[in-house]
């Protein structure tokens, strides 16, 4: 009997390893998950953190270039960003096939079909049947023409073309044209640049160049400067709108594109396309792309017997969590050293709670490498970051966060890292007021924040950012004190507690009491706010818990708070639940309150403010109740179709949130824990960075066994309802046992260091 036994384990074992040997998990990654609605994902082939991101372009509307069929397409640009709201940014160095005449304005096609893939796209034009098929490179893309036999073969490389464009100078988040050249350089090659300015952040011009070579010479070209078509072979910047048309032997059916890019040169273009893509097989880039991405995936395994959905959510989650910043190392126009550069961080403000903890577990080393980035950007340009797009600062839209990653790396024992400098650089957003440059970087309303312990209403966002900059603070805290500078550790952790100081105790709403709310410089609380700035007519509102925002002509993103309501953010105190709970009047009715924020539709499932406050239970010693509320929001929000994301992805944000919780670890960002929730996932293991792995498995679970009964830690008994990084890193294996019923497991959230030692 044991040898029968022993003979099906091994049996179900081989089977197991096989079926994980012959799947790809790339396989598993559909970019058509939250591509439509608001999710707004982009859905071209890209390399990890590429560089270059080719998607067809619908119209100059939509952020990521894309729209579903059967919108028209523009042509093919080599520069987009992935689910972001606000302005545009990017869609640079168009290319377009086309048949018959060699008129730029006729090339406007819609798509007969299309098939998105992780790394590759294909469609076929309804009116020229022409197909078209991306995949890409770091820093290259590469296209391939199937055109029909009888037809002329035709392209365009449109330099003036980009997403945003507004017939307004000036226009706030609008993309602005500075100007374009380009140049055929020989039968096979054309060059030339783009330069824009503005978009989502307002940024500085921004110069894109590029260096185009195909397989197939031309036998007819032409290019244009604005609306006049010439035979030149090269057209001068004058801030003007420039392209090339190519002609190509009618016999050829198949043309194949490689599209350099670099924001250095146009050299560094051509130096890229060949160095990236140093032959012409198509197939072979595909596969190198595809290899990329499955040695990431691989770094998190999970179950075989996960159901397919579950997987396509799960593996799409982190490829969208991997696409953005950007790794410009090497293309940095502004300064030459050997730092990592990167960009398009699009923004911190959304990325630091998920997706830079998710980077942390996934591939270390890169998420050290942004970090040093991020301190590079303050030693050379002044400021860190809490948005960058475009070699360019901006928007801030809440706290200065790009602290909370510093101290998120610092905790978590990321190596290589001048954490001394990055002090500095903390510090600089904590004490130096950007004045006038206060949207793109550093603390706006610093000066009252220092003076008063808050921002008073009038200055914008002041709720909100009293709210962050107090964590911002704790996270400033947390390095000093592991630098073992006690005085600066002191002084911040006294000012991470500033919230208070717009916490209204004697306010009630909706059943619950004591809310973040507009105070003015004197220290009264304002009720009633005035529109606008009239020193004549002064109409007012009352402001509430559930106030967005102002009349129309109000600016939104000067509001009190940013993209919530107090009910959102008065929850938000990440660095001290035991104090909001003090605040909230003691753990009964900070639970009655959390059963009001989510059954009344105060919680926003697709705002990060609203990220951890699903948790919250845990501090309450009831982590089965935030398991609940978790596994509520996902069936309710989100799935592994193309309206799969209840929100804008914000670079990963929508999608790490996911990942995690399937997991079911959730970390508090800054900080060196993961709070513990009933996974989604059966199994899900860790290959660390350290050639250890870490496993998380269930025993029991399924729909009606989804509560803990108890965890056990590498083969001890493990009480507490979170659990720290250094733990995960140590490798080994937390076990859950599942039952019908809550149990007494988790009452307690974390042993302390100093008791732990």
């Amino acid at each position: 009997m044991k040898s029968k036994l022993f003979t099906l384990s091994v049996l179900l074992l081989f089977s197991a390893n096989t079926f994980a040997q012959d799947t790809k998990l790339t396989d598993y990654v559909d970019p058509r998950i939250g591509s439509e609605g608001l999710g707004r994902v982009f859905i071209g082939p890209s390399y990890p953190y590429g560089m270059v991101k080719p998607s067809p372009d619908c119209t100059p509307r939509p952020n990521s270039g894309w729209l579903p069929m059967p919108e028209q397409v523009d042509g093919f640009s080599q520069v987009h960003v992935s689910g972001t709201g606000g302005g545009p940014k990017y869609g640079n160095i168009l290319v377009m096939p086309f048949g018959d005449g060699m008129d730029r304005t006729k090339h406007i096609d819609h798509r007969k079909y299309e098939t998105i893939k992780l790394g590759y796209y294909t469609t076929q034009f309804q009116a020229s049947g022409i197909q078209t098929e991306i995949t890409t490179a770091p820093k290259a893309s590469f296209y391939r023409f199937t055109y029909p036999k009888d037809s002329l073969k035709s392209l365009a490389i449109d330099a003036g073309f980009f997403l945003g464009e507004s017939p307004v100078p000036d226009a706030r988040e609008a993309q602005q044209f500075v100007g374009s050249e380009i140049q055929i350089i020989s039968d096979r090659e054309v060059i030339g640049y783009t330069r824009i300015r503005g978009g989502w952040n307002n940024g500085r011009a921004y110069t894109v160049y590029f260096y185009a070579e195909t397989d197939k010479p031309f036998v007819n070209t032409a290019t244009w400067k604005g609306d006049k078509i010439t035979n030149e072979k090269f057209q001068y910047d004058s801030h003007q709108k420039t392209g090339a048309l190519l002609r190509f032997n009618s016999s050829e059916e198949v043309v194949q594109l490689k599209v350099g890019i670099s924001f250095l040169s146009s050299l560094k273009a051509r130096q890229n396309a060949h160095s990236d893509i140093p032959h012409w097989s198509f197939e072979t880039a595909y596969q190198q792309l595809l290899t990329q991405w499955e040695n990431l995936l691989q770094r998190i395994e999970i179950s075989p017997r996960t159901p397919e959905a579950q997987k396509r959510m799960f593996y799409t989650g982190l490829y969208h969590t991997m696409i953005m910043p950007v790794d410009r190392s090497g293309e940095n126009p502004l300064w030459a050293d050997n730092e990592p550069y990167y960009d398009d961080f699009y923004a911190i403000w959304d990325t630091y709670r998920t997706s830079s903890p998710l980077i942390t577990l996934i591939d270390p080393k890169r998420e050290t490498d942004i970090v040093r980035s991020l301190i590079n950007i303050y030693k050379r340009d002044g400021y860190m970051p809490d948005a960058r797009s475009g070699n360019c600062n901006g928007r801030t839209q809440g706290g200065s966060n790009a602290e909370i990653v510093i101290a998120d790396a610092f905790v978590k024992g990321l190596e290589g890292i001048d954490y001394e400098l990055g002090l500095q650089a903390m510090l600089k957003d904590a004490t130096v007021c950007p004045g006038d440059r206060h949207e793109a970087e550093g603390r706006g309303g610093l000066i009252p924040y220092l003076e008063l312990g808050y921002i008073p209403y009038g200055i914008p966002r002041a709720g909100n950012r009293t709210v962050e900059y107090s964590y911002c603070d704790y996270a400033i805290g947390l390095v000093a004190k592991g630098l073992e500078k006690e005085d600066l550790y002191q002084h911040y952790l006294k000012q991470s507690g500033n919230w208070k100081n717009l916490w209204r105790d004697d306010y009630e709403h909706a059943g619950a009491k004591g809310f973040i709310l507009p105070r003015d410089e004197k220290g009264n609380w304002l009720d009633e706010i005035t529109f606008g700035k009239s020193n004549i007519q002064k109409p007012t509102f009352t402001y509430t818990p559930v106030t967005f925002e102002g009349p129309w002509y109000t600016p939104w993103w000067d509001m009190f708070f940013y993209e919530a309501s107090s009910w959102e953010y008065s929850l938000s105190i990440p660095h001290d639940v035991p104090g909001l709970i003090e605040k909230c009047g003691g753990a009964e009715k900070f639970e009655a309150r959390l059963d009001i924020f989510f059954d009344q539709g105060f919680f926003n499932v697709n705002n990060e403010p609203s990220f951890l406050s699903p948790c919250l239970y845990h501090w309450l010693g009831k982590p089965y109740r935030s398991s609940d509320r978790i596994h509520q929001i996902i069936a309710k929000n989100y799935n592994d179709g193309p309206i799969g994301l209840p929100g804008n992805d914000d670079s990963g944000a929508m999608s790490s949130w996911l990942a995690f919780h399937m997991m079911g670890l959730y970390p508090n960002a800054g900080q060196d824990y993961y709070l513990i929730n009933t996974p989604l996932l059966e199994e899900t293991i860790f290959r660390l960075d350290n050639g250890k792995t870490f496993k998380i498995s269930t025993q029991g679970l399924s729909d009606k066994n989804r509560y803990i009964q108890s965890v056990t830690l590498n083969g001890k008994t493990y009480p507490y309802s979170a659990i720290r990084h250094k733990d995960i890193v140590a490798g080994g294996e937390l076990i859950l046992k599942m039952g019908k019923q809550p149990s007494e497991w988790g009452k307690q959230l974390l042993l302390n260091e100093e008791n732990e030692k």
